[in-house]
């Protein structure tokens, strides 16, 4: 008998996402999972039902005899009530965010696999969400940089002259500021590239851009970069400043998950760039990288633009859900075993991506976020 799964339509807003695309379907049932979706669930994503239906989809409510949910955001409270007890969950949650939603979660006996926590491991990354969808991001990044400066990026020539191409600096050469880079580079810019793990220098200039050194390294653990000391900012601060305000445009990308996103270019810095100077800042969903961000919003702060979006993969809908819909294949694949639904909650990829398990909450982080709330 297959394992039933749903994928619901999401409800967050501006989402335009969704966790299944026609073309992994056939792959699933290989698996021995059906699909079910929520009629509509993919019409923001230019996807209609008649698609799925197509590939072999089942169009209709949430079946009682669901198992696997998958979905990009995290549920409505009333949309937990809803799922049957020990239904594995698969999305997004950031449970720092939404400690209410892991109390109903665990109350409610979901096991729910949270896709920010899969492990950055060679093994994953066919199941790394966060890596497939910013990349995504960092190109939208390049291109907002490109429509909202006054000038072009390449060099042209014309009769009357040549005009010189646009400096652009991408601050941060994780999986979305190499992306910026790359597509920067194409769109015929100058680009420099700043991240203060330097063993990423190579990688900076393999997609064209030239590696901005400050002599000081802060490399962490999990493929991410750990907060900088004052004294380090400092001296960092010191070195950027004249790259920043040399820059056409800087593109933002350092974020630090479960946490605020640090601020990496001062209010002084912004104050000194070039007039019409624009700021691409991809860490907007953590409150910004500049202190004068204003998360979802275009602002013009003395001489520049500060440009913010949220939720940017949802602005490339169609490519978003594909890359995460292969993702979530991939996840299927550790779930399911000779056709039955018998995940190894030892395996290290389930056991570091495993929110919460049988009334239980297993993430130690979400632990804490819960008992924060006074519980």
């Amino acid at each position: 008998m297959p394992v039933t799964l749903f994928v619901p339509k999401e409800t967050r807003l501006h989402e335009k996402r969704v966790a299944l695309v026609p073309a992994v379907v056939a792959k699933l049932e290989k698996l021995g999972i059906h699909t079910h979706l929520q009629s509509g669930a993919g019409e923001a994503a230019r996807i209609p039902d008649p698609l799925y239906q197509q590939a072999g989809t089942s169009i209709g409510p949430m079946p009682e005899n669901t198992r696997l949910i998958f979905r990009v955001q995290p549920p409505a409270l009333a949309d937990v009530e809803q799922m049957p007890p020990g239904t594995i969950l698969c999305c997004f949650v950031h449970a720092h965010r939404e400690p209410e939603l892991v109390k109903a979660l665990r109350d409610r006996q979901i096991t729910c696999l949270a896709m920010e926590l899969i492990p950055r491991i060679t093994r994953a990354q066919a199941m790394d969400a966060l890596s497939s969808q910013a990349a995504l991001a960092g190109y939208y990044a390049a291109l907002l940089a490109a429509t909202s400066l006054n000038r072009i990026l390449p060099m042209m020539t014309t009769a009357v002259g040549s005009l010189r191409p646009a400096k652009i600096l991408v601050m941060g050469a994780g999986v979305a500021g190499l992306q910026a880079l790359a597509t920067a580079r194409r769109l015929g810019a100058m680009v420099e590239g700043y991240d203060v793990r330097p063993e990423v220098k190579e990688q900076v200039e393999s997609v064209g851009g030239k590696f901005v050194d400050t002599g000081v390294s802060a490399s962490g653990l999990g493929g991410y970069a750990r907060e900088l000391t004052s004294e380090e900012q400092e001296r960092v601060a010191e070195v950027l400043t004249r790259h920043i305000q040399q820059a056409d445009a800087v593109i933002t990308t350092a974020s630090i998950p479960g946490r605020p996103s640090p601020k990496i270019i001062s209010e002084a810095q912004i104050m000194g760039m070039k007039p019409g100077a624009v700021i691409v800042d991809l860490a907007a969903e953590g409150g910004g990288n500049t202190p004068l961000t204003h998360p979802g919003d275009t602002v013009e702060v003395g001489p520049a633009t500060i440009v913010a979006p949220l939720n940017i993969p949802s602005h490339l809908a169609e490519h978003a859900s594909e890359l995460y819909a292969r993702n979530l294949l991939a996840l299927a694949g550790l779930l399911m075993h000779d056709g039955e639904l018998a995940p190894d909650w030892e395996d290290e990829v389930l056991a570091h991506a495993l929110l919460t398990k049988d009334g239980e909450i297993k993430n130690k982080a979400a632990r804490k976020a819960v008992d924060n709330t006074g519980e």
